[in-house]
């Protein structure tokens, strides 16, 4: 399936060059939380989008009607149509999808108006709250913004959420459905319920006093994920029909496969036994061996359990050859983008496979000797990649694996 367009806006960047620039030199977007007061709360930073107007990029009417996750949706669709040079008519229309996942909908909506209710009574709630709130309305807004009519809904399968849309858009074109889908996620978590319920779990870091230093996925001192916002989305196109109107093919998706863990609602299964399976079935899927991936972009929350467990899951699938792939989280700069993670991260592989340049793992100070991989420290390195593979994992148990290629 051809790549022809990519938009994303995240904490690093608020477009597609300006992430990559920093993914690629290694600088984290953690810092202090602005989104709200975080006085009193055991986490104080996330990574937050930076100097986003929503006014200037969806209206300023419309934008009054969108949740923050919908309006970064639709800031990183409008760049991805743009960079693709894909124009929606009368008559295509109906041939165009929209697949955007969320793991958490419109959670700044929700509270906002939960306060209203209970400070000043029911009659004072905007009758936007529930279509703003809901998790498919950021794929039904892109649609009604681009005039998309063909298959559109929204996975909800937690930190997978982008990754399934990306694979099940894939799997529609294949089957005839649509010629072209714009697939991925958007999630705007940091709120003062995102931020408390993550505490409640002991899943973030509560490194305060170091924010850029707190998200160390594979690291031994690792202790929480950074909760990160934004949105990225892909253009997927059949090859002919990329072909036809002379687009640019940024790379193709030649491998997707998920799977649960069936194991608990939060922990991965033992010895990464389900996500293992994701793995070896997308190679089977983009008819790839072991040997033909030549980096991994792994899950890598930044947490204790989740690297431990993906590390066992690496080994798993590739056997000798997991020592050998150079693998790495961004998470460590970008900060968990929940339901958004998957899209974003495969722009990212899209990057490094245009640019030879495989994106490191920063704030790695102290080797675990239970991640024994080559998690690509610090410093991004030179990797010529033809085959590279993304990896999301999502609360339920849900595994996603998409393998992507360089066009010739």
């Amino acid at each position: 399936m051809a790549v022809t367009g990519a938009g994303a806006i995240c904490a690093v960047g608020n477009s597609v060059p300006e992430v990559w620039q920093s993914i690629a030199g290694g600088c984290s977007g953690a810092a202090g939380i602005t989104r709200f007061d975080a006085d009193g709360f055991e986490t104080r930073f996330a990574a937050e989008v930076k100097g986003f107007d929503p006014a200037a990029a969806v209206g300023r009417k419309e934008s009054r009607r969108m949740d923050r996750y919908t309006q970064l949706a639709v800031a990183a669709t409008d760049e991805a149509l743009a960079t693709s040079n894909f124009k929606i008519t009368d008559g295509n229309a109906a041939r165009v999808g929209v697949l955007i996942g969320t793991g958490m909908g419109g959670m700044e909506t929700f509270e906002q108006g939960t306060e209203k209710v209970l400070a000043r009574g029911p009659k004072q709630l905007s009758p936007f709250f529930v279509p703003m709130m809901l998790g498919n309305m950021a794929s039904g807004t892109v649609s009604i913004t681009i005039g998309a009519k063909g298959p559109n809904f929204a996975p909800v399968s937690a930190c997978a959420a982008s990754a399934h849309a990306i694979g099940e858009a894939t799997q529609m074109i294949r089957r005839g459905l649509a010629d072209a889908m714009i697939a991925g996620g958007a999630e705007a978590p940091v709120t003062r319920m995102g931020i408390a319920g993550f505490n409640a779990m002991n899943a973030l870091s509560t490194r305060n006093d170091d924010p850029a230093g707190a998200s160390r996925p594979f690291d031994a001192a690792r202790d929480g994920f950074v909760l990160g916002e934004g949105a990225a989305v892909l253009l997927l196109e059949a090859w002919e029909h990329a072909e036809s109107r002379g687009a640019t093919i940024l790379g193709e998706v030649v491998g997707y496969a998920t799977t649960d863990d069936a194991n608990h609602m939060v922990q991965p299964a033992p010895g990464g036994e389900g996500a293992a399976r994701a793995m070896t079935l997308a190679l089977a899927d983009a008819g790839l061996d072991a040997e033909d991936i030549d980096y991994i972009n792994a899950h890598g929350t930044s947490t204790q359990l989740n690297e431990k467990l993906e590390t066992q899951a690496v080994k798993r699938a590739f056997g000798d050859r997991a020592a050998s792939i150079p693998i790495s989280s961004t998470k460590s700069m970008t900060g968990h983008l929940l339901g958004a993670a998957g899209s974003l991260e495969a722009v990212i592989c899209l990057r490094a496979m245009a640019t030879g340049i495989a994106p490191p793992t920063i704030n790695q100070q102290h080797p675990d000797p239970d991640c024994d991989l080559d998690v690509i420290p610090n410093r991004a390195r030179e990797v010529a990649m033809r085959h590279v593979m993304s990896n999301s994992m999502g609360f339920g148990g849900h595994n996603v694996s998409l393998v992507f290629t360089r066009p010739s």
